[in-house]
C-alpha cells in the first residue's frame, strides 16, 4: 500500500482538487460532504478543492420515464467521461445511481459511512401506506417502489412522479399524488428530515441496493488521488455495498426488473437481504444469506442465485418480455 501524504506532500498541499457531482441540491451537499471531509483529514482549507458541476442525461430527460431511456448510468455517463478525460479528478456519486460495472480505468476508492437506508413515506393527508384509501395515488419514478406499493397495495393508483426532492414535494403540495415515497438519507443530507411523514421499515420495503450510501470514483491508475481519499473509506459501509452490488451484478446477468437488497454487518458477520418482484407487484421473491464479511461478493452472488432459483425460468422469460431496466434513480 503507497504511503499517506503528509502535509508536507505538495500534491496535497499546492493542487487544486476538483471534485465533479452533478447539480441537484442533493448531489451538491454530497460534493461539499466529501469536501469538507478531505479538508478536515488533510488539514486544509476550501481554496485546495473546487466542485465542478456537471450535467447528466438524466438530469435533461424530464419528459418521460427514465425506465424507458437507459438504465443507471443516466446520472453517471457525463461524469465519469468528465474523469476519464482528467477534467475533474475524483466524483461523487450516490451509489445506488452507479452501473456495477465501470467504465475501463475508472475504480471505486472511497464509500462514505452510510445514511438512513429506508425509504420515507410522505403524505400531507395519511400518515402511512397503510391509512390510505382504495384509489389513492402514489407518486414515484422508481420500478421497484412501484412494484412494492402493488405488491402491499394493489388497490392503490401509482402515477409517474419525476423531479428532484424539491420539485416532487412541490408536485404532491399541488395534489399530483396523495403520497410519495423519498430516501430517508436524502432528506437528512438536505437537513429536511421534518419533511418525513413515517420511515418504512425494511421488513416491508427493502431499500435499493446502496441506498443512503455515497461513493467516490476515481482513474485506477492516480495512486495520490487515491491515498487522499483513503481516509474517507468506511470499511463497515464498503463491505454491504460489495455484497448488495455482487447480488444487483448477479442479477443484471439474468434478468431485468425492480429488486431491493440491503446487508449489514454485526460482530464480523455480514447478512444480505434481497428480493426481486415483477414490475406489477403481482410477484415477489425474497431470500437472505449470511457469512463472513470477508466473503462479501460470494454471499451476495449465492443469495441472488438462490432468488433466481426460487423464482424459476418461466418468471425469467416474462420479465425479458416486458423489456424493464434494473433501474432506482427515485431519490
Amino acid at each position: 500500500m503507497c504511503p499517506r501524504p503528509t502535509p508536507e506532500d505538495t500534491s496535497v498541499q499546492d493542487t487544486v482538487i476538483r471534485i465533479g457531482t452533478r447539480g441537484s441540491p442533493l448531489a451538491l451537499a454530497q460534493a461539499h460532504d466529501v469536501r469538507r471531509r478531505l479538508m478536515a483529514a488533510h488539514g486544509q482549507g476550501e481554496e485546495n478543492y473546487e466542485v465542478v458541476v456537471i450535467k447528466t442525461s438524466g438530469d435533461r430527460i424530464q419528459d418521460r420515464p427514465l425506465s424507458e431511456v437507459g438504465g443507471k448510468g443516466l446520472f453517471t455517463k457525463e461524469i465519469e467521461e468528465a474523469l476519464l478525460a482528467k477534467e475533474i479528478d475524483l466524483a461523487v456519486h450516490s451509489m445506488k445511481d452507479v452501473a456495477t460495472e465501470l467504465p475501463s480505468g475508472l475504480g471505486l476508492s472511497s464509500i462514505l459511512p452510510r445514511e438512513d437506508v429506508r425509504d420515507a413515506f410522505i403524505s400531507i393527508r395519511f400518515s402511512c401506506l397503510e391509512e390510505m384509501p382504495a384509489g389513492a395515488k402514489v407518486g414515484t419514478s422508481s420500478l421497484r417502489r412501484a412494484a412494492q406499493v402493488q405488491y402491499l397495495r394493489p388497490d392503490l393508483e401509482v402515477v409517474q412522479f419525476r423531479g428532484n426532492v424539491q420539485t416532487r414535494l412541490e408536485k404532491l403540495a399541488n395534489g399530483v399524488a396523495d403520497a410519495t415515497f423519498l430516501a430517508c438519507a436524502g432528506l437528512n443530507r438536505l437537513d429536511m428530515p421534518d419533511r418525513i411523514t413515517s420511515p418504512v421499515d425494511i421488513s416491508v420495503m427493502l431499500p435499493a441496493v446502496a441506498q443512503g450510501a455515497v461513493g467516490v470514483e476515481i482513474r485506477e491508475d492516480e495512486e495520490a488521488i487515491r491515498d487522499i481519499l483513503q481516509p474517507l473509506n468506511d470499511e463497515a459501509t464498503a463491505l454491504c455495498v460489495t455484497a448488495e452490488r455482487a447480488f444487483l451484478r448477479t442479477l443484471e446477468g439474468s434478468c431485468r426488473t425492480p429488486i431491493g437488497g440491503l446487508a449489514e454487518l454485526s460482530a464480523g458477520q455480514l447478512t444480505m437481504r434481497g428480493e426481486v418482484l415483477s414490475p406489477d407487484g403481482k410477484e415477489r421473491y425474497r431470500g437472505e444469506k449470511s457469512g463472513e464479511a470477508a466473503s462479501a461478493i460470494r454471499i451476495g452472488e449465492e443469495l441472488a442465485a438462490a432468488i433466481l432459483d426460487e423464482s424459476g425460468p418461466e418468471f425469467l422469460t416474462r420479465l425479458k418480455a416486458l423489456k424493464t431496466f434494473i433501474i432506482d434513480l427515485d431519490q
